[in-house]
């Protein structure tokens, strides 16, 4: 994710690996970022974030992005990143990305040595052109980066269905199936078995064994 945010007129963008849905109810997102970033300072003092998904035109802006410091340089700037205005937030929107997404802080939480900043979804969008029905990116070009580490990517390839679960019902069944095979077969060992031991018994008391 590339997190965009504004402060006192200066736009600034910062690429963060570790990024997840928190809930749907109300929507909330988290994006890890450590104490030390200045886009943690800016969100703590702006309330707010927008989360920008590159696409694969973008691998070697993003790479560039987390080498630098927005307390040191104006990114936007070095970078002359075309941008558009937000629906909600006063963060840009990058051009070139597949999907955004505005949010508000909702709160920051300490999270050993990295803060997780809780943002509830105020406004979100897609690049309609880029995603077919099963929201695989049709174009190459267009496809989200996933970070690996390091300076390496990858992106999405393509879709592979699960096999459907049976229903609880069918598997009930089938539960008690087994539990009654089992016990059958349970009830045939202990049949077998008291055979065996009136055999044995019956041995021993010919033999004089318990005399």
């Amino acid at each position: 994710m590339l997190v965009s945010t504004s402060y006192r007129g200066r736009h600034n963008v910062m690429p963060v690996a570790y990024s997840m849905v928190l809930s749907l109810v109300p929507p909330l997102i988290g994006i890890a970022v450590h104490p030390d970033r200045y886009s943690t300072d800016v969100i703590r003092k702006t309330n707010e974030f927008a989360l920008n998904i590159p696409s694969r035109d973008l691998l070697h802006h993003v790479q560039y992005l987390g080498s630098l410091s927005g307390a040191d340089f104006d990114k936007m700037e070095l970078t002359k990143l075309p941008t558009f205005r937000a629906r909600l937030l006063n963060a840009p929107l990058l051009e070139g990305c597949v999907g955004w997404v505005e949010c508000a802080l909702e709160d920051m939480v300490e999270m050993g040595d990295h803060l997780l900043c809780v943002g509830r979804v105020v406004a979100a969008s897609a690049d309609d052109d880029a995603f077919d029905d099963h929201w695989l990116l049709k174009s190459p070009d267009m496809k989200p980066l996933h970070y690996l580490g390091g300076n390496h990517y990858a992106m999405l390839d393509y879709v592979m269905d699960a096999r459907v679960p049976k229903s609880a019902e069918e598997y009930g069944k089938r539960l008690d199936e087994a539990v009654a095979e089992q016990l059958e077969l349970t009830k045939d060992a202990e049949e077998q078995r008291a055979e065996e031991d009136y055999e044995r018994d019956e041995f021993r008391r010919r033999e004089g064994f318990d005399t």
